[in-house]
């Protein structure tokens, strides 16, 4: 009689149960940009869109017919930007890139408006190697194989940095795949060895590391974003916002969504053989 109660309470539990859809307000779309430029060819591009209402089924709509260029502020260089179709980005004009220490400066022009975002391409930090590591299950982590970053990182300051992780040609993108850190603890981090613990690879895989160093703004905005992706939207969590962009308009009406980022890139590879790659 006991268990019948038990179950009859978890049945009343279950068909209560209802989805529920808030009424929100119909917003306005938003531009959002996004842009990237670094040192290496292949990676630079600027992406503009608009914001969707949250429960549009829509893809979201790109702006195919924007002005977008760069200034390198160091020489006072404009570097123009052209809409490549294949994909749906704005591609450096002559496949131009970035140089080391210049600060350079992004204007998107549209719908009479003009977007204006800042950085500098800082120099990288020294990324020297990559050694794996069969592990048993530890704790929470998966038995596999672990990959561990050596470098050095000389600079006092703004140190500020992202790995992307890329298995076997694909970017691994997951909430938890954001991989951030600074010199909260030091800048020892990578002489002493720095195991990527949240990333399991098997034999066989191809692994390839790349290590960007942010300006702040850009950090702040990648912090806020992966706070925003682990929000639950429980009875705890904080009311979800989106992060501060770096990107303003130019004269100080209306708003604009995205980040501008200005970085060097460097990278290392390895394959990952049977047992591990320093016996």
């Amino acid at each position: 009689m006991k268990n019948f109660i038990y179950i009859l309470i978890a049945i009343i539990l279950v068909s209560c149960q209802e989805e529920v859809f808030l009424e929100l307000k119909d917003s306005e779309n938003i531009p959002v940009i996004e842009g990237i430029w670094t040192n290496v060819s292949g990676l630079n591009q600027v992406k503009v869109s608009y914001s969707k209402d949250y429960y549009s089924e829509e893809s979201g709509q790109i702006e195919k017919d924007a002005e977008v260029f760069i200034i390198n502020q160091t020489d006072n260089e404009m570097i123009s930007f052209k809409f490549n179709e294949q994909l749906s980005s704005y591609l450096p004009v002559n496949n131009k890139t970035g140089e080391l220490g210049k600060s350079y400066e992004l204007h998107v022009i549209m719908d009479e408006k003009e977007y204006i975002s800042k950085g500098t391409l800082l120099e990288p930090p020294t990324l020297d190697s990559l050694t794996y590591k069969f592990h048993e299950v530890r704790g929470f982590k998966e038995e596999g194989y672990y990959v561990t970053l050596y470098g050095k990182i000389p600079f006092v300051e703004e140190n500020n940095y992202r790995v992307r992780v890329i298995r076997n040609d694909t970017l691994l993108n997951r909430n938890s795949d954001y991989l951030l850190f600074d010199d909260t603890f030091g800048t020892s981090i990578l002489d002493r060895g720095f195991e990527l613990g949240g990333f399991t690879f098997r034999e066989g895989d191809r692994v390839r590391l790349e290590l960007f160093r942010l300006n702040n703004d850009v950090y702040n905005y990648l912090f806020q974003l992966v706070n925003l992706l682990f929000n639950d939207g429980g009875l705890f969590s904080p009311p979800p916002q989106n992060p501060v962009s770096n990107i303003k308009v130019a004269d100080g009406k209306g708003d604009v969504l995205g980040y501008f980022m200005v970085s060097p890139y460097v990278s290392a590879n390895i394959n990952i053989e049977d047992g591990d790659s320093d016996e």
